[in-house]
């Protein structure tokens, strides 16, 4: 268990809320969002759609809630959606586009997370009765089993065109899209506009206690909002945890710079300590995924003598290890890790 003086590298989703946010929060002015007149929420849904340049946003509780709304607002059960085969929504949300919206995954294998417009176009079905139709076709930016990988925007546009000449949707679950701009710059409104709907997460580095955001056309957000509702997610006085989104949306992404820096320097100090374990040009933002066979430990086993010395680490019987920097994890944090792993 994670605790005040500790290193936490298992992922960007525990940082804790900034004394900006938590005064946020506690002056903020609150209504019913499902009668849409939260003041707080209704201002932080316009903020995102105009970042993203899109009509309209959703705030959402959660990235796999934000996945749902968007894939269900431009599907219809018994479609299918076509992913790259390691996607997010794919294998760690609880199989919800099966179970929630009655969609057929069908699988590309990409390049570190990546496809192409050549694969899709050989892909999309336009259905049968022997086959389902091609709804929508979804990216991942950046690519959280890819190690935090951008998807290229050259290779995004022509998926776009690919799919609107074939009339499919496109979908980018963008939780980290905010880390592509860091690490390209490349504003996030450009791969918006390859999409009909994209997801973004408060809650991961830009630092926020909680909350997504589905952005889109005016007419497909009414829809997500419905979905939003079967599923659960009406929620009421929200302004409370969208005031410290609005915080984290108006001040996270400059910085986020400082977290993919911070895993490159973790990366080269480890690839210089554990030759293979990591090559740091594949580190393009805030993940590191180390190879633990030049280590000699298994996941359990580090994780546990990492533990010991105050670094929170996810372990367990794979052949690799996630360790991701964010916020609150300093530049004087990562050399007291590397200190910690050349002892090992």
């Amino acid at each position: 268990m994670a605790h005040q003086g500790t290193i936490d590298l298992r992922s960007d989703t525990v940082t804790r809320p900034t004394a900006e946010m938590r005064k946020a929060m506690a002056e903020a002015e609150v209504g019913d969002d499902v009668f849409g007149d939260d003041p707080t929420v209704n201002s932080l849904q316009e903020r995102a759609a105009e970042l993203l340049n899109k009509e309209a946003g959703l705030f959402v509780p959660t990235g796999s809630m934000g996945n749902q709304v968007s894939l269900g607002a431009v599907s219809r059960p018994g479609d299918e959606v076509i992913c790259e085969s390691d996607a997010h929504f794919l294998h760690y949300e609880g199989g919800s586009v099966a179970a929630h919206l009655g969609l057929v995954a069908r699988t590309v294998k990409g390049s570190q997370g990546v496809f192409t417009s050549g694969q899709i176009a050989l892909m999309i079905r336009k259905g049968s009765e022997h086959n389902p139709r091609t709804a929508v076709v979804a990216i991942e930016n950046t690519h959280n089993a890819a190690g935090g990988g951008v998807f290229p925007i050259e290779e995004a546009r022509a998926i776009s065109k690919v799919c609107r000449d074939e009339g499919v949707a496109m979908h980018i679950d963008g939780a980290r899209i905010f880390n592509a701009q860091a690490a390209t710059g490349t504003p996030v409104a450009e791969w918006a506009a390859c999409a009909d709907t994209v997801t973004f997460c408060f809650s991961k580095g830009l630092g926020a206690p909680v909350g997504s955001m589905v952005v889109g056309s005016s007419e497909v957000i009414k829809e997500a909002r419905r979905l939003r509702k079967r599923l659960g997610g009406g929620m009421r006085q929200v302004g409370v945890i969208a005031a410290a989104a609005r915080v984290a949306l108006e001040t996270g992404p400059d910085r986020l710079t400082e977290d993919h820096a911070n895993a490159r320097r973790l990366a080269e100090g480890l690839a210089e300590r554990f030759p293979g374990a990591v090559d740091p040009a594949s580190v393009q933002t805030n993940m590191i995924y180390l190879d633990l066979a030049p280590i000699g430990m298994s996941g359990t086993e580090l994780s546990a003598r990492l533990a010991k010395e105050g670094i929170v680490t996810l372990g367990g019987p794979w052949p690799t290890m996630r360790l991701v920097t964010h916020r609150d994890v300093t530049a004087q944090d990562v050399e007291r890790v590397l200190q910690v792993f050349a002892s090992l």
